[in-house]
């Protein structure tokens, strides 16, 4: 994925999902819990109705909706960005 601007994350739907992954649980990955480190965490990242967005993950078994719905926020910079690299204007709307 390219550096998501502020120009191209205003184009965006509100509300909707606009990138997804996995990452392994780890602190090269996208580091959640000491617990089962190395398995996969599928993350998505949705743009909410206002003009801010957020990434939410969780262990790869469960779907992108049942994550939107249920899954727990990023909240570290580095692993927001690994999901998303984006430029500061982007990362200063991120919902924490």
């Amino acid at each position: 994925m390219n550096t998501l601007t502020k120009g191209q994350f205003d184009l965006l739907p509100r509300g909707e999902v606009f990138a997804t992954g996995v990452l392994p649980n780890s602190p090269e990955g996208l580091f959640m819990t000491n617990d089962n480190q190395g398995k996969e965490l599928r993350w998505i990242a949705k743009k909410g109705w206002g003009y801010d967005w957020a990434v939410y993950c969780h262990w790869a078994e469960h779907s992108a909706e049942w994550i939107t719905e249920s899954g727990d926020k990023v909240t570290s910079e580095a692993h927001i960005k690994r999901c998303v690299p984006c430029d500061e204007e982007v990362f200063k709307i991120y919902r924490y």
